[in-house]
Order: C-alpha cells, then structure tokens, then sequence
C-alpha cells in the first residue's frame, strides 16, 4: 500500500490520517561514528562486571583466551580470532551463564626482544651494553622490552575494545607480571616433582640469528634451495664387505661365469641435503631387512638399496651399470669405512670431554655401519649418513650405538678448532659449497644438484635454521609422572582419543599425529627477555657441576617472583633468590652445595611453557577451581603444534588432568586467490581502516557468515557484501521498530498469561491468525539460533536470522500486515495484536543479534524498549540488551502460540497465486498493480477456508481473495472497474462514498471518523 495518494490519484489526501512510520533508530547506522558512544556508556555502567553480577550463581562457563604477543598492531587475524571469542562470550553470557573471560597478552620471548636489539644496534645504544656486567646488561634489554611490551598491551587492547569484544579489560593476565611468574613456576616446580625435567646435551632447532634454541612452534616453513649429493664413503675393510656379500675370493678353478670379489675397494653411498654436516658424520645408518646392492657404476663399486639403484642411477647418469651381488642391511652392520676427510682415530682422541658420553674416550667406534628402523626408501641411497650431534634420529641412534655427541658447530653457526681445517671459522652455510667442492676433488662425490624444499625458518629473523646439540633443559613426553606412571605422551594420546572435544572434528587427528611424532619438550632458551629457569649450578674442585634444581628450591624461587617479580633473577643473589629455601631440609638436594658459591642459570623457559601454563597461572589463579578444567580454547590451526599442545602437556604434567574440555580451531586469511596475506606482497587489510570504512558491527557479521573451519578468502567486496546484508537486517529491525511508535508494550515478562500496556493477551492469537504464524516462526528461529550458538556455529546462526529478515519477515510477514499497521485504527485489536507481535519479535531479534552485533543489537533495544540515552548508570541495570538473556531461557518456545499446521498448504496457494499475478502482468493489458486485482485461489480440500480471507488478501497483496474448491490453478480477477479506497487503495468491495465525500473502504472510514471524532 502506499505511503501517500497524490493529489492526481485521489480528491482529498489523508495523509495526516495515516499511521506513519516514527522511529530513531535511523536508517543510516553511521556505525563508526555512533559505536565508539555505545563503548563509553558501556564503559560508564561497567558493562563486563554488570554481567557478571546479573549471572552470579549461574552455571559457569569459562573461556580462556590464548594471549597474543604485545608486538604490533592487530591484523586480520586477531580480527577473525577475536570476533569469534566474543561470539563465544556473549552468547554464552546471553544464554544464561555467568562466562568469565580474562583478556591475555603473552609479553616475553624472541618476537619482543628480536625487535628491542633490532632497534638498539640500529640506533648505535647496543655498543653502549657490550661492556656492562652480564646481569646488568640483561636488565637494560628486560626493561626496553618491558616498555616496548606495555606499549602494545595497551594499543592492542584499545584495538580489540574497538572490535566491540567483551572482556575483563581491566584486570587482563600479563605472562611478566609477578603474580603469573611465580604461579607459572610453581606449576614447573610440580614438573620437577613428577620427574618431567631434566638437562641433557641433545640436538635442537638453533637459531643462529639469534644465538637460541627454539621449539618447533617457533618455526616457521620457507622455501629454500640447497645442495642435494650423493658421496662415496670408502670400505676400510674390502674383503669383510665382499664376505656380507657373500662373493668368493678368486680361483683358477673358479667357472667363467662364476661371480667373484673383485679387486676394487667399494664404497658406501650416501645422500644428504646438509653437507655442512658431514665433518660431524660419525656413522651410516641402514635398514637390517632392506636388500643391498653392490653396484658397478662407471667402473667404481659402490652400494645402496637395491630398490634405489634405478633412480640413482638416473640421477647420477651412470652409464655402465651392474649389480654384482646383494645382501641384506643386517649383515652390513658393523662394517667400517674412512670418512672422505675426517682422521676417526684423531677425533676419538680429541673430542672434549663434555661432548662425549661418560665412559667414552680414545678408540670409540667411529665411522661404521649402524641398524636404524627409520632407514626408508622414499628417497637417497638407503644408507643415511648419522650425525648424532645435528639430529633427532642421528642423536637417538648414537645414544644406542655408544657414539660421542659431536657438534663442531658454535653459537653463531661457524666451525669450532675441532672441525678439518678447510671449514674452520667458517659459518654452515659458508661451508656447503665447499664441503661440496672438496669431495669433488677428492673423487668421494657420486653426483651433486642444486633443489628447492621447504625448510624450517626461525619465526622472528626469518632466517634458516639448524639441528645442533647443546645443553638444554627438557621435559621428558615419554618419562613416566610420579603421580600416574604414565607418561605424558600416553596421557596426551589418551586424552585426545578420549576425553577432549574438537571443533571441527579433524582437529583430534591433526592433534594425535603431532603428539605422537612430537621430541621432548626443550623448554629452555638463550635470551634475555623471559622467565628465568630457576637452575643454579656449583662448579666442584674435580671440574664437575652439580646442579641445584629441585621441587622446593623450585618453590622458594617462586615466591621470590611473585615478591618481585622475575627481575629479582638478575638483581640478587643466589643466596638472596633462596631466601625462603630450606637446603637442610630438602631431601631432593644435592649434598655439598655452598649456596653461597652458587651460579645462577642463564637460561629462560620457552615461551610455550608460559602460555601453555596460562590455565594454572591466569584461570586457576583468579578463579579457584572454577577455572579448572576451562571449557574451551578457541585458537588458529596452527596451535595444534603450539598453545594446545603445550597447554595440554603441562596440564598433564601438573595434574593429570587435560586442562581444558574442548578445542575450537579456526583458518587462516588468505587473500581471494588462495595467497598467504602479508604486507610484503601488498594484498593484507587494514584492520583499521576496515574498521574506518565499515564500523565493527559490519567487520564483525562478515566474521560470523564464515565458514572458520577452513582457510578463509579475504577481499574487500566481500565487506562491502556484508555491509549489504547488514544493512537488510537493520532496516527490518527498523520497520518494526518504526511501527511500534504509539505501542506501550507490557512491562511484565514475556510468557505471562496475562500482559497489560498496549499488549494484546496471549490467548487472543489464534493458530490460523498471521501474526500468530510470524510468532511461530520466530520460535523456530530462537531454537536454531541457539542451538547454532550452542555448537559454535556461527554461520548458521547469522544464516538463519538473514534468513529470517529477509524471507519470513520483509518479504512475507511484514509485507503482509503493512495494511493494517498504515491504515487500521490506532488501537484497532488487530493493529494491536499485530504490533504485540512486532515487539516481541523486535526483542528477539535484538537479544539473538547481541553476540554478533553488539552495538546495534543494544541500540535497536533501547529504542524498543524507548530507554534514554542519558540514563545514569546507577539507573541503567537493565538498560542494555547486554545485561538480558536470550527470550524464553531453558524453555523449548519464547512465545506461548502456535501455528495451524494448514499453514502449509497456505503458502503453497501463495504461490500458485503469485505466479498466477505475474502472468497476468506479463500477457500485457492484464492487472499491473496487485491491488487492483483480486485472486480466486483453488481450495480443494477446504484448507484455506479456516483463514481470515483478508489475512490471505494481504499474503498475496492483492485487494480480496475468494476461494474455489473445484478449481485446480489460481485465477486472476480484474478489480479495475470497481472503486478503489483513496486511503489504502484496495478494491475491497466495501469502497463508497462517505460522509466527507472521500472514497473509503468500510475499514478506512472508521479509522478517519475516530480521528474526527
């Protein structure tokens, strides 16, 4: 109907008489404008500690949020991750739950300090440190990189309120403060206890960049193009090989055609990627049920698995080859070779002390044929070159095989003084063209290629890195707890089978195959910028250490740091840090110590282990035992291998317990052509100006129409399209908003059998009514919402209210009672009855919106519920949707109606008549406005009499509907001749001439003559 009838189309205009739309909820949201108002007033009433107080005796809920690093602004990223903690928040808030959520930020570690040196040494102060005391120059970088970390805490959480999130900004947890620090050794304390730590000289990830050890979650895959040669290793004993062989020695009695050793020495063949660590080779690792082949390539002998000699030879291009006999590994084992230019007997002598395992010293078995289970035939030669000092299995293999850990390589990636003297002083990556080019002169190289593979990179300087054995701290995954006798490898295992819950559901998988691959834990790093590992060592008059490190000496450093935080490390002294250490009474203590002779460790833990102990030091530490177990982590998938992993590891380690009960995983943003975003390739989006351009509300519905489970394409149109449909659910809201003007709703709670105000009492919708339809179909909407909030599907729960706008209320509902809401009477009962259900499913609406678009859920809310914006906040307690619950909480429908099941059958003769109006319309000379038309619609079964025919008048927009029980298609009925009301402009029937000379409906006239009364 329309909103006027111009003077052309009608004698007089009654206009004025007409029941206009008022509302100021504008049309325009003006969200960047009008959001940062709805922050300060939420700030005013202190909207977190409000909900928390109106939830308090609810069942809990709690929600950990994984800290990001206090480096830089927030990105895409932090937008998506955010956006999706504060769906969690708020929804679960509105559903009832009291849902504490305490806002992180992980503040030590590499990311920060990397970017503190990185600007000392370019501003020249870095020189200025070189020649204080050690501990003194330690506190100059802790206290740059606490500044630099305070700074970004404190941007950072300006830029995440600014998403609009929910959060005990106030009393965020820091991993550097005092508090957290001491609870987060306290739970390492309880690791020692278990039996988890200890200090061995194994091969780790080293960042040569940055002189530390990382863990794998520090590492980041690149691209990188390195050496790939296969080298002759040279049998020291030929004879002993050609026995494993089994070929004879020559005879003149021998037949021609018999096989027999050849003259030849032969060699062993092996493959590597990293010549650089070939000086540190101390044995050749093969498969004991693998067969063997002793080849003749191009004249020289050699040997590698049989399966391998094709594609060998291939790469090699080898023209003349043989195989002369084959074997199995096992009777390779224990045979000796000469390293290409490496004197064994010499490096036996020569190795110091400390990189050789005690009992170890002149005439170790170096340089032989070892048996390795991990030998595969994917790719190589079949014999793998060990070199215990610069990897897992090489390290893992030499422990077996009684092999010295030997690592030539220093801090700073260059050869040390017991490395050939061709590579000495050089760094590794110096070293692999030579190396290369040195056995090519030596005759030891097969063949050599330059390829491209992914590599692991240190996450801070980008820079490649390397296996190398140092001492280091460890927590053991496969030592068995003192408390289970299990160890935390089967604990994990079990519990990611079992007992925790993943979102999406190949999230368990992805977490078991990582845990059961997955190295101990070195937790330990050689920087600056961290908690402490509270070690001290007594160096003894034998040149041996004894290392204090126990539960009690553990905890006494503890309080110390919770005192005066983890600074104290570097400010007192060993005695003054054990201050509150009984040595006598420790029964774990080492005997002998002189605690005033001892050193402090210069090691700090990994981050991993602080944030990983975040639900001990942070939840546990603010809420007691209500924050143990958390119910949900919600994290990236890349914390599969990183804040998961290390939260369940230590929650095992402290408790036995996983220490959370689900696991929700998220994509990544790429742009919308599948790439990594990034600044440096010019296709990331700004955080802020996304927010500048579009508000959060739209930022924030355009994260939840994702599907996060996956990889998520990002373009600016798509923002753009989510303004679009933003702007379709404000309008909705803002047409029931707008006819709810003169409507003074009831004041009591929704579901009373009784309402007063302008609300019309539940028992007068009627099943078949329409408005008790829209009712019912608003229920359906609350279940699935909620259920979609319930199950984290956010996706499906903005679907669905779209949906709902768009289809059930615009395109049907809201069209259909138009009509009535315009041109009935004021206080009309079915004017009224029709704005009793526009309220109460404007309420809905604004309560199901709140977890997703908080600013405009609360301002269309207190439009409803016409609250003025000047409220103080001691008057404002239920003056935000915020501070409400979902409608109808714990029961199956908010509203106590229901639907005629006819409905059905209904909206199928909707169709037909539709579709019945566009014909007419389009055959030309027919009807071309609805309202001049009438519709004879097929009823058959007698369905559609049960119905106010006005009702399905207005479905179809049509001026009167008839119904046809022998009819089988809808029919058209031409109304132009009869007299339209100048009012609505429907053809009715009921259109005359009345009193003031208007032509109006019955139903116009009596809602003008009350006017003129």
């Amino acid at each position: 109907m329309p909103n006027d009838a111009s003077p052309s189309q009608a004698k007089r205009s009654y206009r004025d008489s007409l029941n206009l739309p008022k509302t100021p909820f504008s049309m325009k949201a003006n969200l960047v404008q009008n959001e940062p108002a709805s922050m300060k007033r939420w700030s005013s009433i202190n909207l977190y500690s409000r909900t928390r107080e109106a939830r308090a005796g609810a069942p809990t809920f709690v929600f950990h949020d994984g800290p990001p690093y206090a480096n830089g602004d927030i990105h895409l990223g932090h937008l998506l991750n955010k956006c999706l903690k504060d769906f969690v928040v708020r929804s679960r808030t509105m559903e009832g739950y009291d849902t504490p959520y305490i806002p992180g930020w992980d503040c030590h570690g590499l990311p920060i300090e990397h970017k503190v040196m990185t600007d000392l040494v370019s501003t020249g102060k870095i020189a200025k440190l070189a020649d204080l005391p050690e501990d003194t120059r330690r506190m100059a970088v802790r206290k740059a990189c606490q500044a630099y970390a305070e700074k970004y805490v404190k941007l950072q959480r300006g830029q995440m309120e600014r998403l609009l999130t929910l959060a005990d900004y106030e009393n965020p947890y820091l991993t550097m403060s005092p508090s957290f620090e001491g609870a987060t050794i306290e739970l390492f304390a309880t690791l020692v206890e278990q039996g988890l730590v200890f200090r061995q000289l194994k091969p780790v990830h080293w960042s040569i960049a940055n002189q530390t050890a990382l863990a794998e979650a520090e590492l980041e895959y690149q691209d990188r193009e390195d050496p790939s040669i296969y080298v002759d290793f040279e049998a020291l004993d030929a004879d002993a090989v050609y026995d494993a062989f089994g070929l004879p020695a020559s005879s003149d009695d021998d037949e021609d055609d018999a096989p027999s050793r050849p003259t030849q020495r032969p060699s062993f063949m092996i493959w590597t990627t990293t010549p650089w660590t070939l000086p540190a080779n101390l044995a050749i690792a093969v498969h004991p049920r693998y067969e063997y082949a002793l080849v003749r390539l191009d004249g020289n002998l050699t040997i590698l698995a049989k399966e391998l000699v094709e594609t060998v030879t291939k790469i090699g291009k080898a023209e003349d080859i043989e195989i002369l006999a084959t074997t199995t590994g096992d009777k390779l084992v224990g045979l000796r070779y000469r390293h290409p230019f490496v004197d064994g007997a010499a490096l036996s002598r020569t190795l110091p002390p400390s990189r050789s395992r005690e009992g170890q010293g002149e005439g170790l078995p170096l340089h032989r044929v070892v048996a390795a289970d991990y030998v595969t035939l994917e790719d190589g030669t079949g014999l793998v070159h060990t070199a215990p000092g610069h990897g897992v299995e090489d390290y893992q293999t030499g422990l077996r095989e009684n092999l010295p850990v030997y690592c030539p390589v220093r801090d700073d990636g260059t050869y040390d003084d017991s490395a050939p003297d061709f590579v000495r002083g050089k760094t590794v990556w110096d070293a692999n063209p030579v190396v290369v080019e040195h056995l090519c002169a030596s005759g030891h190289l097969f063949h050599a290629f330059n390829f491209m593979h992914s590599y692991p990179h240190d996450w801070r300087s980008k820079t490649p890195v390397i296996f190398r054995a140092t001492e280091q701290w460890f927590i053991g995954v496969d030592r068995a707890t003192t408390r289970d006798k299990k160890s935390l490898r089967e604990l994990a295992m079990t519990a990611a089978s079992d007992s925790l819950k993943f979102i999406p559901e190949w999230g368990r998988n992805r977490l078991r195959g990582m845990l059961e691959s997955r190295p101990d834990w070195c937790v330990s790093r050689q920087r600056a910028w961290g908690l402490p590992i509270p070690a001290f060592f007594q160096k003894n008059a034998d040149d041996s250490t004894t290392t204090l490190l126990t539960p009690a000496s553990v905890r006494a450093v503890a309080k110390v740091f919770r005192e005066k935080g983890s600074d104290a490390w570097f400010q007192l002294s060993a005695r003054d840090l054990l201050a509150h250490y009984d040595y006598a009474g420790d029964k774990d203590a080492p005997k002998g110590l002189n605690l005033d002779a001892l050193d402090k460790s210069r090691d700090i833990l990994d981050v991993w282990f602080e944030s990983g102990s975040s639900w001990h030091s942070a939840m546990r530490e603010r809420l007691g035992d209500a924050g143990f177990p958390v119910a949900l982590y919600l994290e990236g998938s890349d914390q599969h291998r990183g804040w998961f992993q290390s939260s369940l590891l230590c929650g095992l380690g402290g408790t036995g317990r996983p220490p959370f009960e689900a696991v929700l995983t998220h994509g990544f943003m790429v742009d919308k052509d599948g790439k990594k975003m990034s600044k440096s390739l010019g296709n990331a989006l700004n955080v802020e100006e996304l927010l500048k351009n579009f508000g959060a509300d739209v930022c924030r519905w355009w994260v939840s129409t994702l599907a996060y489970e996956n990889d998520i394409k990002v373009d600016l149109s798509f923002f753009e399209t989510a303004g679009e449909s933003y702007r379709k659910v404000r309008n909705t809201i803002r047409f029931l908003l707008s006819n709810l003007d003169d409507f003074t709703p009831c004041p009591a709670e929704q579901g009373h059998s009784t309402r007063t105000g302008d609300c019309v009492a539940w028992t007068d919708f009627t099943p078949t009514g329409i408005d008790s339809w829209a009712l019912a179909q608003a229920n359906d909407l609350s279940k699935e919402v909620r259920a979609a909030y319930d199950r984290f599907d956010f996706k499906g729960a903005s679907s669905a209210i779209y949906d709902f706008c768009n289809d059930t209320l615009s395109a049907v509902y809201l069209a259909a009672v138009k009509d009535r809401l315009y041109c009935d009477a004021p206080d009309s009962p079915r004017r009224r009855r029709t704005q009793s259900a526009l309220w109460d499913i404007a309420d809905l609406l604004c309560r199901l919106l709140a977890p997703v678009m908080p600013h405009t859920a609360d301002e269309a809310f207190r439009a409803l519920h016409k609250i003025d914006d000047k409220a103080s906040a001691e008057s404002a307690s239920g003056a935000c949707v915020h501070l409400h619950t979902f409608p109808g909480q714990r029961k199956a429908d908010v509203f106590p109606v229901s639907a005629d099941e006819r409905w059905k059958q209904v909206f199928a003769a909707r169709e037909k008549g539709l579709m019945a109006l566009e014909t007419a319309k389009k055959s030309g000379g027919g009807v071309e406005n609805p309202l001049d038309a009438g519709l004879a619609l097929p009823d058959p079964e007698g369905a559609l009499a049960h119905f106010d025919p006005v009702d399905l008048a207005d479905l179809l927009g049509v001026s009167r509907v008839t119904l046809d029980a022998s009819a089988t298609d809808a029919k058209v009925i031409d109304l132009r001749d009869e007299p339209r009301c100048e009012r609505s402009w429907k053809r009715d029937g009921t259109v005359k001439q009345r009193p003031d000379g208007g032509m109006l409906s019955e139903r116009d006239w009596i809602a003008v003559e009350r006017l003129q009364r």
